[in-house]
């Protein structure tokens, strides 16, 4: 299947720069693909939208400040995106690439405590391996004190670092490991979140920790040619129990994201049930994938040619539709997006949500 099928043009202004405020305040684009609807509301409407047999199923890890700083011996300056933690080292990305062997000086600490050394000890994928001089608890405060909230590169944003901290992460992030929001989340406020639980709606959780995939367009000419990137889980047996009982009521199962979706789908074995799993998943969604654990999707606005695009194009093609995909700009969910744009929708990460019923 080719690249360019997944195309479409989006306008610059429509690039949402802030989160809405309230945070449900922000517009959703309502698709029943039974029905072929597009319907206008906002992220309160829910409240009514939903009821008491649906189920929520949302990923609450958490953002941590990926981004630093530093300089190589020579004196020019480093840029590092964390990526993972593995054994010794973490994997990331570095601008300008990095030799094996370099070493990295980053930024020095407050009151005279000492800063921040790395060694490269490995190269590949794309992807350098740094070796700190720090570990477990030192490692992760003086990240915290020296890291920059890896925004998007997309996202032109007048945000401080306090403010870009707070309002990039959902209002129930927990499981701090991800370089990049699971944005879906972004919508749902505490007091939406509590008055949904009020009216009988299940809310359930899952941890995915978001990856160098989020940053990494699709190259190839032939999707199937592209490679994902391994990306850390975990469904708990808790969690799985709980979803499963509610799949087998008949409860519909909403996944907020795609990073929601991507686990479910990942864990569910061939009788349609979900699996208690706590490792990494490559899997790629596109059409004609046959989705097996979720009824119906809240999700952003994504980027042309990506794969979350691509997973949303999915969703609504056949074999989970009467709709066989021909190309994005042709199919339901590209007639939304076009919707959205001329109704002045705000997209990707700030931007507002869709509803796939």
């Amino acid at each position: 299947m080719k690249l360019d099928l997944f195309d479409y043009n989006l306008p610059e202004d429509r690039i949402g720069t802030i989160p809405a405020d309230p945070r449900d305040e922000a517009r959703l684009l309502i698709i029943n693909r039974e029905n072929l609807t597009i319907d206008e509301g906002q992220v309160k409407n829910l409240l009514t939208v939903l009821g008491p047999d649906d189920v929520l199923v949302l990923n609450d890890t958490k953002v941590f400040p990926a981004r630093v700083f530093g300089e190589k011996d020579s004196g020019g300056k480093v840029e590092i995106l964390l990526v993972r933690e593995d054994g010794d080292g973490w994997w990331a990305m570095s601008k300008p690439g990095l030799k094996k062997d370099k070493s990295i000086k980053f930024k020095a600490m407050p009151a005279g405590r000492r800063g921040l050394n790395g060694e490269i000890i490995e190269r590949g994928d794309g992807m350098v391996k740094i070796k700190f001089d720090k570990a477990g608890e030192d490692f992760k405060k003086i990240i915290l004190e020296i890291g920059k909230t890896p925004l998007p590169p997309y996202i032109n944003s007048s945000l401080t670092e306090e403010e870009a901290r707070k309002k990039y992460q959902t209002v129930y992030a927990k499981n701090e490991g991800s370089v990049a929001a699971p944005t879906a989340g972004f919508h749902f406020s505490e007091n939406l979140l509590i008055r949904l639980k009020e009216k009988g709606v299940k809310i359930c959780y899952i941890t995915l920790h978001v990856g160098l995939g989020t940053f990494q367009s699709v190259k190839t000419e032939n999707i199937e040619d592209h490679q994902m990137h391994s990306e850390w889980f975990e469904l708990t047996e808790e969690t799985a129990k709980k979803l499963n009982q509610y799949k087998q009521e008949g409860r519909r199962i909403i996944s907020v994201g795609t990073t929601a979706t991507r686990v479910l789908e990942t864990c569910t074995n061939s009788f349609g049930l979900l699996e208690p799993t706590m490792g990494e998943t490559k899997i790629f969604i596109y059409p004609s994938y046959k989705f097996k654990f979720i009824d119906a999707l809240i999700t952003n606005f994504h980027l042309p040619k990506s794969t979350l695009l691509m997973l949303v194009s999915a969703f609504v093609s056949s074999p989970n539709t009467e709709e066989k995909f021909v190309d994005f700009r042709s199919s339901l969910v590209g007639e939304a997006y076009q919707k959205a744009i001329d109704l002045g929708f705000h997209f990707y990460s700030f931007g507002d949500a869709m509803f796939i019923c």
